[in-house]
């Protein structure tokens, strides 16, 4: 007993070691005004600046995290080129600290489901322990099931959730719901194991028909590498953790390029936009598309379920921004068209964003990534809509809009979810209500997409 605890004690010294401080780091907020201005932000990449806004554009918030020894530095720099920073967070460690630990404001409005809760962050062992039990609580009805293997050789793991097994008929309704694809993003982890807990428990008739109607597919960290890396090593990290393309980087912080953004790695319009070749950013997209074991395992699996089912819905849920963007994420204009049902996935996401805010009074704003954030080129979500043509296809970017970022506090996670789960069953209502169960896609709505265009281009005048 007493070797037990030395070890276990020993375990404990070498984690806190092997993990990155981020003592007096502090985050700030520049908008830049002028072209001329994104350039100068832009440029301090190069100078090791971590910047949790992955795109730089005119009138828009930059988020910059700068450590200790470079924070007079960068404010008399952003200063002097005309800028403001207004300083966000005083010190991440901090909020890492608080993130750690048990909600216990929110103890009288959370519940368990087994030995999982939503009082804290999980970490992969918790989440996956907890999907191993979830099929022995719900026999008949929760499936394991591993996709894949990360290149550490993790399992990307998930459930198949089917409350009508071996009843459905040849080509049943399917849903996937894909989490944890950048590694910091703790509350979409939350988020997802939060949705399979209302799916198999929750009593709420519109619930129960959303979670019995399809069979769902619910993968919860399809990250697991970077997953790790973010609870023991580095809790900024985002990337996989690929080490193949290996480099020295700027600042020294070589340990950037050990790695490739999932997010930018999928094989539809791969590095056309808002991705990067350089292995020491956060959006380095890979030496291909679909190079990475992870993302090849999610379209390996989206096509195989295309094929035995009719595949109506795809959710990617993120954080953060609090948005429901729409496929394709580098279209504007006239060109979010390219999405032949865009009218559709516009009218089912602002109804589901009204839904949402009636509950805790938070905002989300609803359209393609190029339009409300930046464009983006090789994402999973837009990869799901443009190859294998999914109908109704969400990322969500979840709370908050930058008082947190990444580092959402504990006490957030139920609220959060709570609100999502209205925003989902309302869009399931608008969904269902369009006639998208019965045809498999269901037709253009093509006077409201003409409208909706007609609108557009007014606007672009």
């Amino acid at each position: 007993m007493v070797l037990k605890v030395f070890f276990a004690l020993m375990g404990l010294i070498v984690l806190n070691n092997a993990m990155k401080s981020y003592e007096n780091y502090k985050v700030y907020n520049v908008i830049p005004k002028t072209d001329k201005q994104v350039q100068m932000l832009t440029d301090l990449k190069k100078d090791g600046y971590d910047f949790w806004s992955d795109v730089v554009t005119v009138d828009n918030d930059v988020r910059i995290m700068v450590s200790p020894n470079k924070d007079e530095e960068f404010v008399k720099y952003v200063q002097s080129v005309g800028l403001n920073a207004d300083l966000k967070i005083t010190n991440v460690q901090e909020m890492i600290n608080a993130q750690m630990k048990p909600c216990e404001s929110c103890s009288q409005r959370s519940t368990s489901l087994g030995s999982f809760c939503w009082q804290r962050y999980h970490n992969l062992d918790d989440i996956h322990t907890w999907l191993d039990e979830l099929s022995q609580l719900f026999p008949g009805v929760v499936t394991t099931m591993t996709i894949g293997s990360s290149l550490q050789g993790r399992p990307l793991k998930g459930v198949i959730i089917d409350f009508k097994a071996g009843q459905r008929g040849d080509k049943p309704l399917i849903g996937m719901i894909e989490g944890g694809i950048h590694s910091r993003e703790w509350i979409s982890p939350a988020t997802v194991t939060w949705i399979i807990k209302e799916f198999l428990t929750s009593s709420d008739p519109d619930v129960r028909f959303m979670a019995e109607t399809f069979v769902w597919h619910i993968i919860p960290v399809v990250n697991p590498d970077g997953y790790v890396y973010s609870f023991t090593n580095d809790r900024m990290w985002r990337k996989n953790r690929n080490t193949a393309n290996f480099v020295s980087c700027a600042a020294g912080n070589d340990d950037l390029s050990n790695g490739i953004d999932l997010n930018r790695n999928f094989n539809f319009l791969w590095m056309t936009t808002g991705a990067s070749s350089n292995p020491c950013t956060q959006t380095f997209a890979g030496p291909s598309p679909s190079s990475e074991l992870e993302a090849q395992a999610i379209s390996r699996y989206v096509l195989n379920l295309k094929e035995i089912g009719n595949f109506i819905y795809y959710f990617a849920f993120h954080s953060y921004s609090q948005m429901i963007l729409i496929p394709y994420s580098h279209a504007s204009g006239f060109d979010v068209l390219q999405a032949k049902n865009y009218a559709d996935l516009y009218e089912i996401a602002i109804r589901g964003a009204e839904k949402l805010t009636n509950k805790h009074g938070t905002r989300y704003t609803v359209g393609t990534s190029a339009e409300i954030l930046y464009e983006v080129s090789g994402s999973s979500f837009d990869w799901v809509k443009g190859v294998a043509d999914i109908p109704i296809v969400y990322l969500f970017e979840l709370r908050d809009v930058g008082e947190y970022g990444f580092l959402l506090p504990a006490d957030q996670i139920i609220p959060n979810n709570e609100e999502i789960m209205e925003c989902l069953v309302e869009m399931e209502k608008s969904t269902r209500t369009l006639g998208y169960y019965t045809g498999g896609v269901a037709p253009v709505n093509a006077a409201a997409s003409l409208v909706l265009g007609v609108i557009l281009l007014v606007g672009l005048q």
